[in-house]
Formats: structure tokens, sequence, C-alpha cells
């Protein structure tokens, strides 16, 4: 969309509310520049001249500014059939922001082709797990993804890659022959999604992933082969006789990309040196890197060949697109980021710091300003796959709870908005008419540090100029990831901006104190004329990213538009048929693979997959037992193990709520394989990717030799009677776990370190194995679950005195890569919560002590902490009246991690074993107030009432907390001090 009519209304002034803010003032069309941060200086300059001779209209492929992408793989999108099921008005509303609209912010669904292992977070299905298995697109739920994109955005591109391959393909390539057995998976695999849902890929790598050293010679081999194919007659492909000329002029237009490599920048040189590859490559992108390659005199194809073929530097004079073909998101959450100390003298880096939405930002600036990349594809930009898996939190959406309909839409869109929707991004027609922007080289540049991870804290310029074709329009896009502000002028040279050359100014930064959290996310915040020399000038301000567009948007719905609100994350918690959200009764989740309350196509439409099931390795999909009936299969075997994983691991699948408690997970599980077989069911998976990171299983084979686990570390075993068939049952108490094989318990194990919260796995080995009618069971006087979880980056969670509060390099194994650490005494963290308890969750050594504060009482004085993993709580706290409280930790000595806070539910069924409340009150007798300090007696009078009000029925306590209570009072009575000091 070009500029629209100015010149019947006046100019707009500032709102009176911005001016207030601001303090600036406005004259001859320049907003003065304000004082600098670090004191009275002014803002360092940098001028930019935006010159129209330098836009660069024929260029239809280096230059044309395709926006943003997203790569769909290892598992990161196996749950979003899930919300198209549960919440199709999420779903839909979810396909509109990332797709839809007149510039829409995703151009690209990349589609990493799965081969049941695990390549990085998860696995996603092989499309064809043998040579002779007809391909089934729908399994992938990038296939279904790119589809459901199309119909808002039909320009979106589609390519696939590979990174392991099937075992079939992998046996013949292993021996130097599966070049025929490649193209098969690709081609089969291909011609069904068209077939499917009726759009032909559009690029394709036959490359590997990530590979370091680029396979050339089938490359060239591939596209020969694509181009001579004329066989779209066979029966296996399904296409109507009336289809196959228009299906085979699609198919051969298919174009190719090169190489994906990861940090390598082999084929850049390789294109330029080599006439037949050159022919045959049409997109080259690398991974994880935004510089060129600089080896070399400025003539060698090894300077700056990523420019050189972006530009049309090359020997025919053609220009290549030229991809950041995989790049990361922004990790954690922006909405918790923002309460870092990570700046200057423990201020907050705001969005921006190492990792952050302006780190992100910075690199689609330096990967164009220093390789002239004009695409940037995220791994993944949509994250829905259970937490707890590598490289977690570390995208632009989070929707992890189907069940739910939650979807956060983090910041970092209002970041990645500011290039989108200030120019027309995608890819040119053939006739060079769509009106794509360009990228202006010239007026392009970027100083911050690093290639990847890339740090803008030095100040340094960073900025990226696009511009329309017909040079009626350009934005610059700045930067600005430090704590000093930046001056910038830009004078427009040679463009035919009309009678009216106003700019506009659209900033997004941090709230400023007292300001609503969004409050300057994505807002027009000047417009203004050239002044007497032609310079547009604005100050940008610190950890800011600002676009500075010749466009009118100020009055433009979508450019004004706001990110949905995220909605309730509700715990999975449903009736017996696994659908409906009960909390009423014993079931938290329940599944028998026939799926009854769907539509008869449910199953068929998403090829089979189970549902809330995330795969971590494996062939798990739901098919027919020998009776007709619905059954849940691992089909990997002896025949389908040996490819190359990078994860390797049995398989292996999760499901559920990381909030789960206490429960019992129980299971039918079958052997159909002649050879044998294994499973497992294990319980509390709070992390990781394999079977054994359940805190707790049970496993067991056809011979009824079983094990029980803690971590995947054998605790007890023993014989039952062989059999093709049991069911097993792990129950989850407090500390206490029991297993049961048919029925019957075969071990209970007390754990002094119990593991409290997490999902459930089901495990196999290599050997196709059968499970059915999955339930998971309340516990009888026992929380099932916690209601919601608090971040300790979260706004409403305060802290006093000297803390740490870090996201910058976050571990995936905290919760939104963030922690809060203080080793002073007397520092201490408050936190708001609702329910009958609360757990500080967090990676500790142990040392920590704590006093421990709930609604202004003390009631725990030098309690200890727990040595506690990553993800665990280090000190629960139970047995309190259900309703609100505020609870407050205060460090006493040693050291103390916060991850996160998580608040205990009252939804207790049964009633709770409370003989431990009245064992404890008899123990302490009736001793008499003034023998003792008043300190003491108060925490012991507060300690003993709450016992008494637990013993009296306190609504929503359970075991656990009653025993808690208990404990409590005599940890109080012992610490009575006697007021004559004797």
């Amino acid at each position: 969309m070009g500029k629209q009519t100015r010149q019947a209304r006046p100019r707009r002034p500032l709102s009176l509310a911005f001016a207030a803010a601001t303090s600036l003032t406005l004259a001859a069309g320049v907003l003065a520049a304000p004082a600098n941060a670090a004191g009275t200086d002014p803002a360092p300059t940098t001028q930019i001249t935006v010159d129209g001779d330098d836009v660069r209209a024929g260029n239809v492929n280096g230059l044309t500014y395709k926006g943003l992408g997203l790569l769909s793989c290892n598992s990161t999108s196996n749950l979003l059939m899930d919300y198209k099921a549960e919440h199709p008005e999420r779903y839909w509303q979810l396909i509109k922001v990332l797709f839809g609209g007149r510039n829409p912010m995703i151009n690209h669904v990349k589609i990493e082709m799965g081969s049941d292992t695990n390549t990085s977070t998860g696995a996603d299905p092989a499309t064809m797990r043998t040579r002779d298995e007809y391909a089934d697109a729908s399994r992938s739920p990038g296939f279904q993804l790119a589809a459901d994109a199309k119909t808002v955005n039909p320009g979106l591109k589609v390519s696939i890659l590979r990174w392991n391959m099937p075992q079939w393909v992998q046996t013949e390539w292993n021996k130097g022959t599966g070049s025929d057995d490649m193209y098969r998976w690709y081609k089969e695999t291909i011609l069904d999604a068209y077939e499917k849902y009726g759009y032909m890929v559009d690029y394709v790598d036959p490359d590997t992933n990530e590979t370091q050293n680029p396979d050339l010679s089938f490359i060239k081999w591939y596209k020969k082969a694509l181009v001579a194919d004329e066989d779209f007659a066979d029966p296996r492909y399904g296409i109507p006789a009336d289809q196959r000329d228009e299906v085979a002029k699609a198919y051969h237009g298919i174009k190719l990309v090169a190489s994906d490599e990861n940090q390598t920048k082999k084929i850049g040189p390789a294109l330029l040196t080599d006439t037949e590859l050159f022919g045959a490559v049409d997109a080259v992108g690398y991974h994880y890197n935004t510089d060129d390659r600089v080896d070399g005199d400025p003539a060698d194809a090894t300077y700056q060949p990523y420019t050189k073929l972006a530009t049309g530097s090359t020997p025919n004079g053609q220009d290549k697109e030229v991809w950041y073909s995989e790049g990361t998101a922004s990790f954690g959450y922006t909405d918790y980021r923002v309460n870092n100390t990570e700046g200057p003298d423990g201020a907050s880096t705001g969005i921006g710091g190492v990792q952050s939405a302006l780190d992100l930002a910075n690199r689609l600036v330096k990967s164009n300003a220093n390789s002239q990349r004009s695409h940037y594809i995220f791994q993944p930009a949509i994250g829905s796959f259970y937490e707890g898996a590598q490289y977690s939190h570390k995208e632009l959406v989070s929707a992890r709870d189907p069940w739910s309909g939650y979807v956060h839409y983090d910041a970092s869109l209002y970041v990645m908005q500011q290039f989108t929707q200030f120019a027309r991004t995608g890819w040119e027609n053939g006739t060079n008419t769509a009106g794509i922007w360009r990228t202006v080289p010239e007026a392009t540049y970027s100083g911050v540090s690093g290639t990847e991870n890339v740090d803008g804290s030095n100040g340094a310029p960073s900025y990226m100029t696009l511009a329309a074709p017909d040079k009626k329009d350009f934005s610059t896009v700045v930067v600005n990831d430090s704590d000093q502000a930046r001056t910038y002028r830009i004078k427009a040279e040679n463009l035919d901006l009309g009678d009216d050359p106003t700019m506009e100014v659209w900033e997004t930064r941090a709230a400023d104190t007292g300001q609503s959290y969004g409050a300057n996310f994505k807002h027009l915040v000047d417009e203004q004329r050239p002044d007497g020399d032609g310079f547009y000038t604005y100050t940008v301000k610190p950890r800011s990213i600002t676009t500075l567009t010749t466009l009118d948007r100020s009055g433009d719905k979508e450019t004004l538009s706001r990110l949905p609100r995220s909605g309730e994350r509700t715990v999975l918690d449903t009736d017996a048929t696994g659908k409906r959200h009960d909390t009423g009764d014993r079931v938290l989740y329940a599944d028998d693979f026939g799926y009854a309350h769907e539509s008869a196509s449910y199953l068929k439409s998403r090829g089979n997959q189970p549902r809330y099931m995330v795969d971590n390795t494996g062939a798990w999909e739901v098919g027919k037992d020998a009776d007709g009936g619905n059954v849940l299969y691992q089909y990997m075997d002896q025949s389908m193990k040996d490819t190359a994983a990078w994860n390797k691991s049995t398989p292996n699948t999760t499901v559920g709520d990381f909030r789960w408690e206490n429960y019992t997970a129980s299971v039918d599980v079958a052997f159909p394989d002649a050879d044998g077989g294994r499973v497992t069911l294990g319980v509390r998976q709070q992390k990781g990717m394999t079977a054994a990171d359940a805190a707790y299983g049970v496993g067991i084979g056809p011979d009824g030799s079983w094990t029980f686990s803690e971590y995947g570390t054998v605790i007890e075993q023993g014989t039952v009677a062989p059999s093709d068939h049991y069911r097993l049952a792990v129950e989850a108490k407090g500390a206490t776990i029991t297993t049961y094989i048919d029925g019957k318990a075969v071990s209970t194990y007390e754990d002094p370190t119990p593991e409290s919260e997490g999902r459930v796995k089901l495990g196999t080995d290599f050997h196709k194995t059968a499970f059915d009618n999955l339930k998971v069971e309340k516990i009888a006087g026992y929380t099932p679950y916690a209601d919601a979880q608090l971040d300790n980056m979260d706004s409403a969670v305060g802290y006093d005195g000297t803390w740490s509060r870090n996201a910058a390099y976050g571990d995936a194994n905290d919760w939104y890569r963030s922690t809060s650490t203080s080793s002073t005494a007397g520092a201490s963290v408050t936190v708001p919560f609702t329910g009958t308890g609360i757990d500080l969750v967090g990676g500790n050594d142990g040392t920590a002590v704590l006093d421990v504060r709930v609604d202004g009482k003390l009631v725990a004085k030098d309690a200890g902490t727990a040595a506690s993993a990553k993800r665990t709580a280090a000190y629960a706290l139970r047995g309190l009246p259900e309703g609100r409280h505020t609870a407050t930790f205060v460090l006493r000595s040693g050291k103390l991690v916060v991850d996160a806070f998580d608040a205990i539910s009252g939804n207790v069924s049964g009633k709770a074993d409370t003989r431990s409340l009245r064992t404890a009150l008899d123990a302490v007798g009736t001793p008499r107030q003034e023998e003792y300090t008043a300190d003491s007696w108060m925490l012991f009078d507060t300690a003993r009432s709450a016992a008494k009000a637990g013993l009296r029925g306190q609504g929503g306590l359970d075991t656990i907390g009653a025993r808690q209570l208990a404990a409590r009072l005599a940890a109080a009575y012992d610490g009575l001090v006697r007021a004559d000091g004797s």
C-alpha cells in the first residue's frame, strides 16, 4: 500500500498526552534531541542518506524483502492441531495474527521432514516409514499449518528439507545408492501434500539440514531429476488424469535451496565458481550467523560471496535469494524479561539485552547489513510443544495448553511488526509488478557486536532501510539496544515522495515508571517534515526499536491493532471422555483413543495422531487392533530404529499438565510384535526428552519381568506371570509412590526428596507395542494439582534487598529462562497467590535458610530448603486456608535461587487424613503464654491455631497440608523460648 492522501488535512499534532509525557519541543518540523541518558552531553548523531538511485527495482531475488518465515519441526508444532480441534476460534485467531492482513508478518512455512527421531526438542512423524508405505503428509502438523496459513495469505511460500531420514532411506544412503530412495521420499511427500491440501511446495533443500559440507553433486543430481520427471500417473500419487499436466507444471517449477549450513559458509563460493550449481540453486541460506564470509581478496569468490549473490555481482549478473534460513526467536517471555537487572548498576534492559526482542531485531538488521539476507526464518516462531524439552521458551507465540486455549503472544511480535508493517514484503511476481519493497544496502548498517547472540549495548548505530520499487515511499528501521540515546538524521534524495513528505515515527520499547506494561508497544510518537536542509531528525530512545516511515499509517486499523490477550491457562482436568473440562469428578484426564465424541474425520485429518501427545522419539499413531478397536501403537521397531538421530533415545511420548501433582496414571499395554518388546509408564515428568525423565516409572515386558525406577535408576524389580498384555498403574501421592500390575501393588517407595509435579510418559523399546485406555485419576484426600504458576520475573512478585535477576543466556530448564538469585541475609521476595499453599521452585544447593510469613504472620522460622533440581520445589508451604494470600520469604543465610512459584489448588476430592494434627495437638498440650517470650509464643500460637482449624475441617485441606501443619506446630513448640531465660 502506498501513501494515502495527506493534502486534504492539516499535519496532525502530537497528542497532548505524548507532549506532556516527553516534555519535548517541536520546532521547524524537527524533534529536539533530549539530553543523553548518561548526562548532559547530546546524543551521538548518525546521518543516513536514502538515495532513490540505490533502490534496485530490477533486483527481484536478492534485495526483495521477503520478511519473516517460520520453521515447523522437531515437535515444535505438535499441539497446534489440538488447538484447531479444541479451540478453533483461538487457532484461527493465531493464523490471522501471524499470516493475515495486508502486511503479513510470516510469509513462509518451512517444514523439516520428520523421521520419528528426536532432532532437537522432539520428533516429527515420518511421512513414509517404509519404502512401500503411501506417503501421509497429514501426520506432520507443518503441512496442515501451511495449508491453513495460505487461506489468509495466498502468497505464502512453503519449503521442505530433511535432517535425518527414515531407516529405509538411510540404509541405501549409507551404501552410496540412496539417491533414488531420497528422491522418492521427497516426491511422494510433496505430491501427497498437494493431493491433501491443494498446494505445491515452492522450495526444496535436497541436502542435509545444518551440513558442514554441502553435497554439491546430489544437489545437481536432484535438480536434474526434478525437471526431467514426467511420471505423475502412478496410482500411488492419487492424481486424477485431468490434473496431471497441471501438477507436472507446478512440480517442475519447484525451486532449490542450498545448503542450510550451520555457521559454515561453503555454498556461496561454490555457487560463484560452478556454473551448473549456480543454475540449479535459486536460494541460499545458512544458520545462526549474521556475517558474510570475507576470505581472500575482494575479487575472490570467498570474499563476501553472499553479498555478491544478493546484489547480482555474479558472473552472469543474476541475483539470488539469500536467507537467514534458521535463527532463534526471543528467549523467554518479554513480559518477564523487562524486570531483569542486567543493565548498568542493576537497571533493567527493558525489551533489550542479549537474546531479547531487540537482540532479535538487531539480527535481522545485521544479517542484512553484513550479508544481504532479506529473509529470516524462526526456529520456532510458534512453541506448541510441552515445556521442559531442549530449547524451550524461544518463540514469538507460545501455544502449549490446547485444552485451555491459552496462547501467549510475546511483545517481540510488536518488534517484528516494526519491520513488516511498514513495507510490502514477500516475493516478486514474474512480471516484477507486485511492488515488493527492496532493501537498500547503502542505507543499512549495523555496528553491534556478535554474530549470533548479538549485543547492542555498545550503542553503535544499527538501522535497515526498505524502499518501494517505484521510489514513492521508504522506511528506516532503527534498533537501539543500549542505554544511550542516539540521534538519526535522514535525508531523502532522488525519491518521489509527492507533495506531502511527512514522516511518521513509530516506536516499541518497555513501559516507563507508572505506565502499563504495553503502553509503548508499536505506537506513533511523532510526525515531521524535513527541515530546511532536507533532513528528518529524531532521537531514538534507549532500549527501543523505531521505524521512520513516509507511509501514512496513523489511522490504519491494522497498524494500530493490539495483539490478542492470552486467556486463562487452566489446568488439564477433564471428565472421563477426556474431552470436556470438569473439575468435579475423580478423573484428571482419559484417552481410549476411540474419540467417539469427535467427527468421523478427526483422526484422518491429523494423520491418526493421538490427542495432546508430544512425541520425543518414536512413531506414535492410533491404529486398529485385532478386534477392530482403536489403540495407540508405537510402530518404530527393529527395522526402523537405526537412523542418525541427533538426540538418540528409545521411543517415548508425553501427555498432560506440568502442574499435575498427586494422581494415579494407568494404561493397558500389549505386545503385538512377535519378537518381544518392553513398555514403560512414567509419572511426574517435568523436563527432559527420554522415558527416564519421568520422575517415577514402571517398565515391563511380555516375560513378566518388571522394574520400578526413579529417573531411570532401578529402585526395585520383580516378576509376574508372563502375558501378552497388562494393565500398569503408578500412584504418586506426596512422597509415596506405589506401582500396580493388573491391579495388584508390587512396590511402594518413599522418596526422601520427592519430585512433586509433572506429566505422564509412555515409553517403549524398538518393538511395535500397543497402549489403550489411558487414565489419570485424582487421589482421595490429596490435592491433584497446582492451580497457577507465577514466574520469578512476574511484575506481581516483589523483591527487597540485593537480588540478581537474569534472563540473558538463561537455561531452558529454568522457566522462561530466567532466575532471581540472592546470597544476602535479609533479602526477601513477596508473592501474591490464591490457593492453599505455594511451592518455591528453582535449582538450589540447599544452603538457604528462610523465615516465611503469610499475610503478615510468621509461619516458619529458620526453615531449611532442599537441594533441588531445576523446575522442582526447594521449599513447599501447604495447609493454608483456601483463598487469597501473600507470602514473604526472607533469606536468613545461604543462597536462594527463585525460578517460579506454584500456587496449590484447594480442589481436593475426598477427606484429608488429619490424624497427624490430633497427634501434634496432643503432644504440645496446653502451655501458658506468660511463660514464653512474645516472639516465640506468637509463632507457636499461629501454628496451633492453624492446626486446630485444620482439624475442624478447613476447606481445601489435603493430607499433605495436614502433615505440614502438624510439622510446623511441632517445630514452633520446640522453638518456644522461656521468658525467664531458663
